[in-house]
C-alpha cells in the first residue's frame, strides 16, 4: 500500500492577494459556506473536486496554486 498523502492549500494566502477576500466573499463566489472555507482554511476538511475546481476558477489560478499533495513525511519540507 502507497504512503498516507497530504492534502495542504493556499487559500488564505491567495484570499489576501485577492484584496484581502473575506472567508464569506469566497464562500459567495465558490457557492459553499463559510464554514466550509474555516475548515479548508483549518486544514481540517478536504474538499470534493469539484469545490476544488471552483476555488481556482474564483482566484483565476490553476488548481495546483490552491491545493498541494505530499506524502506525510514531506509535509513540512
Amino acid at each position: 500500500m502507497g504512503k498516507k498523502l497530504v492534502i495542504t492549500n493556499n487559500i488564505r494566502k491567495l484570499r489576501f492577494f485577492a484584496n484581502e477576500m473575506t472567508q464569506h466573499e469566497l464562500a459567495e463566489k465558490a457557492g459553499t459556506s463559510r464554514q466550509t472555507i474555516v475548515a479548508l482554511e483549518a486544514g481540517k476538511y478536504t474538499p470534493s473536486l469539484e469545490l476544488a475546481f471552483r476555488l481556482a476558477d474564483v482566484f483565476g489560478v490553476p488548481i495546483g496554486e490552491v491545493f498541494e499533495c505530499k506524502p506525510e513525511n514531506e509535509q513540512n519540507g
